[in-house]
């Protein structure tokens, strides 16, 4: 059966092997923009913290790439033009939000989409991939960006004129060491000689840039690593392709069937049947007005449990959609259309499966308030629904087309996380919940929550004092304060380099508060820890 008649491609990738060198267009260009990138990376990424400079580190990449390429490289490059959006947005918000964890995830995805960038600039469509082909993609550039370097320097720069001149510098370095001993004789005398002469042998020996040997060892290496890898990568961004031998020239080809009709669509309708029974049994307790028998839990409890567990199952019943596409052997359309049918039931049951969990998390977060796993688990099934639904299309319109679904629907995920600004949203309802008497775990809450969350204390704050009318408030309160003094007390990391809107902003709100010395206990520590219960709500 074709691709054309079952709809259900399967990637094939072929392990990278060592490629041709290419000639590049532009050689010393091209040799010059990675040194310079080289140094670019040394001064903006080997600092303590990213902030300011990974953005322009990658816009400083894209320039040199369109610099490079030129007019028909940009013609080249223009299919694939999209990539540039969530690559500028997510290297945009490690300079804007201050989560660890999502700072993290913004340049792992930043890096993965500047690969991909590279990959296509000259060739190919990104769409075109299967749902595998991504990450080898991503591991075959970073492969040719390993292997390329040695042989660009080899074949672009000539180095018979240094290999002639080399022989004659051998007599220039054996006068460099016989002066050495007599200069310093002749030195230590004329200094004794005249003191004029002394102090300034003494500043131009004393004459310091702030480096240590090894740290001018490790800048070199630095420099000189960024400049191989970047190189690298230019190279394979200019090259000319062999026409679709590689990823992304031609669609995916289909893999071979091996499993029956008939098993395949008795094991999708027995997970039918099984996904309907508990899809019957959510809508009629947890949607609709259904009471639980006498004895059983109670309902906050039998809503409360479960979530992980039916996200795994809608996980997996993804995975089993597309493993029976492409395993299974199907004859003739009326087979195509019975499989489609099950398969399209079975994702919208586990749709309802999803809608359970989310509701369930939603319960779950309103009677023990957010966490950063809660909302970041709240946000993925959201998503997770959204490449549930384009399956259901795929499996009747363009299945080779489910991988750059998925694919965007994962992008649009970090999207969502970084429009939400967990940290600022976990704090705004948690401080929410504070006027309503719920305990909060405000320790949870200083330990876990990154200066991203500094506008909502700040808000707090602001209260007039006539709405902070509990004890229990004010003791939130004069938490909250030591927490935006922490964040204006703490120094900015690294220079410009590592400048960061988000901390900027935390130092600027916290410096207006009467805040300790660093060396003093704040009284409102102690106090906050006093009015915290013996057991507090989890933080997981």
């Amino acid at each position: 059966m074709n691709t054309a008649a079952t709809g259900f491609p399967t990637p094939t990738v072929d392990a990278p092997s060592a490629p041709a060198v290419p000639r590049l267009r532009r050689p010393r260009a091209t040799l010059l923009a990675a040194l310079g990138l080289g140094v670019c990376a040394e001064v903006l990424l080997d600092g303590p913290a990213l902030g300011l400079s990974f953005p322009l580190f990658v816009g400083l990449f894209l320039a040199a790439l369109l610099g490079l390429g030129g007019r028909e490289g940009w013609q080249r490059a223009r299919p694939n033009a999209w990539l540039l959006v969530p690559l500028l947005f997510l290297s945009g918000m490690v300079f804007v939000r201050a989560s660890p964890f999502l700072t993290t995830l913004n340049v792992l995805a930043s890096g993965f989409l500047l690969l991909l960038v590279t990959h296509f600039w000259a060739a190919g469509r990104v769409e075109r991939l299967g749902l595998w082909s991504y990450p080898f993609t991503v591991l075959g550039t970073v492969f040719r960006a390993v292997v390329l370097p040695p042989g660009v320097v080899r074949s672009e720069v000539d180095l018979s004129t240094a290999r002639e001149q080399a022989p004659k510098l051998v007599p220039v370095l054996r006068g460099i060491l016989l002066a050495i001993p007599v200069l310093f004789i002749f030195t230590g005398l004329l200094s004794s000689a005249d003191a004029v002469f002394a102090k300034v042998v003494e500043r131009v020996l004393s004459f310091n840039l702030g480096l240590s040997f090894l740290d001018a060892v490790w800048r070199g290496v630095f420099i000189a690593g960024s400049a191989f890898g970047v190189l690298g990568l230019l190279a394979h961004a200019q090259r000319r392709r062999r026409h679709g031998n590689e990823a992304g020239e031609a669609e995916v080809t289909p893999a071979e069937a091996r499993l029956g009709f008939t098993e395949s669509l008795t094991l999708v309708a027995l997970v039918d049947l099984l996904f309907l029974g508990f899809a019957a049994i959510q809508l009629a307790f947890l949607f609709g007005e259904a009471r639980l028998p006498a004895g059983f839990m109670t309902y906050s409890d039998y809503a409360r449990r479960g979530f992980f567990e039916l996200l795994a199952v809608s996980m997996m019943t993804l995975g089993l959609s597309l493993a029976l596409a492409r395993w299974t052997r199907l004859r003739g359309q009326g087979q195509v259309d019975a499989f489609r049918v099950a398969c399209t039931a079975m994702v919208g049951l586990v749709l309802v499966i999803l809608a359970s969990a989310v509701k369930r998390m939603a319960l779950y977060e309103s009677a023990y308030g957010y966490t950063e796993l809660r909302v970041y688990t709240h946000v993925f099934m959201v998503a997770l629904a959204g490449v549930l639904g384009w399956r259901a299309v795929t499996l009747w319109w363009r299945p080779e087309r489910f991988a750059i679904g998925a694919f965007v629907g994962a992008l649009g995920f970090l999207a969502a996380l970084n429009v939400l600004n967990p940290d600022a949203f976990i704090a705004r309802g948690n401080l929410a919940r504070s006027s309503e008497g719920v305990v909060l775990d405000m320790e949870y809450m200083a330990r876990s929550l990154s200066e991203d969350a500094a506008p909502e204390l700040a808000a707090y704050l602001a209260l007039r004092p006539g709405e902070i009318s509990s004890a229990a408030e004010s003791s939130i309160a004069m938490r909250a304060r030591d927490m935006l003094c922490a964040h204006a007390r703490e120094p900015m990391p690294g220079g410009w380099p590592a400048f960061h809107l988000a901390r900027h902003r935390a130092a600027k709100l916290g410096q207006p508060l009467s805040c300790p010395a660093p060396s003093q206990t704040p009284v409102s520590e102690a106090l906050s820890r006093a009015a915290q219960p013996e057991e507090s709500w989890d933080a997981d």
